[in-house]
C-alpha cells in the first residue's frame, strides 16, 4: 500500500457586531473630544526613495472602526463564529508559486502575495454552494472586498489570521458568502466589487449588515 501525505487546513471565522447605536455613542465621544478623523486600514504610499504603509484618516461620520469601538464601547453586542472553509483551486496555485523564486514563475504570481497592502476580505450576498473551480464571490451585485486591518495579516505558528472591518455604509446586505483575496478591483467607496486570485470561500449566513461596524475574522491553521 502507498503512504499518502495530507495537508490539513482549518479555518475558523469570526464575525464581530457593533450596532449603529453604539458606532453613534463612540463617534459623539470622539467629537466632543475634538476628533473628526480616526486611522482605519493601512494605504501605501510610494516616495522617490521607498514605499510607506500609513493609516488612512476615515472621517468618523464615515464609519468607526473595531479598533476604536474596543477603545470606547469595549466587545461588540454579538459575535457569530463559523467553522469550516474550502480553499479554491486558484488560491491552492497562488500558494503553491510563492513557495519558488519569482523569477521561476513564468505568470509571476509569486509578486502578488496575501499581504497587507495587497490582501482583502470579501462578502457577498449569494448562497451558491462552494465549488473549488470558483474564482470569485458568487453575488451578482451585493459584493464588496475590504482592505485588511492594520496589522493584519498576521501569523502565530502555523495560523495566519485576516481582518477586515465593514463600516456604515459598507456591505449593507445579507452575509451570505466570504472569502479572502489576493487583491482586488474596481474600486466602490472604501472597497472593491471584484477580487482577484481568491484563495478560498465560505457559505454560511451571517445574519443582515444594515448599518454600524462588522468585523470579519479568518484564522486558517495548517498542519
Amino acid at each position: 500500500m502507498l503512504n499518502s501525505d495530507t495537508l490539513r487546513h482549518q479555518t475558523v471565522w469570526i464575525c464581530e457586531k457593533w450596532s449603529d447605536e453604539a458606532c453613534d455613542f463612540a463617534a459623539k465621544k470622539l467629537e466632543r473630544s475634538g476628533i473628526t478623523h480616526v486611522p482605519a486600514e493601512l494605504r501605501e504610499i510610494q516616495t522617490p526613495t521607498r514605499t510607506l504603509y500609513v493609516p488612512r484618516l476615515m472621517p468618523i461620520y464615515e464609519g468607526i472602526p473595531s479598533s476604536v469601538l474596543r477603545e470606547i464601547v469595549g466587545e461588540p453586542e454579538e459575535c457569530a463564529e463559523i467553522q469550516g472553509n474550502l480553499l479554491l483551486n486558484e488560491g491552492i496555485q497562488r500558494l503553491q508559486d510563492m513557495t519558488m523564486i519569482a523569477t521561476v514563475v513564468t505568470n509571476q504570481t509569486a509578486t502578488n502575495p496575501w499581504s497587507n497592502a495587497n490582501a482583502f476580505t470579501g462578502v457577498g450576498d449569494s448562497n451558491t454552494a462552494e465549488a473549488a473551480t470558483q474564482t470569485e464571490l458568487q453575488a451578482a451585485t451585493n459584493r464588496f472586498y475590504k482592505a485588511q486591518n492594520a496589522t493584519y495579516p498576521s501569523r502565530t505558528n502555523q495560523t495566519v489570521s485576516f481582518q477586515s472591518d465593514f463600516t456604515g455604509t459598507e456591505a449593507n446586505y445579507a452575509w451570505a458568502e466570504w472569502t479572502i483575496s489576493a487583491s482586488a478591483t474596481t474600486a466602490s467607496g472604501a472597497g472593491f466589487t471584484t477580487g482577484t486570485t481568491n484563495l478560498n470561500r465560505k457559505v454560511a449566513s451571517l445574519g443582515t449588515k444594515a448599518s454600524g461596524t462588522w468585523t470579519l475574522t479568518a484564522q486558517i491553521t495548517f498542519s
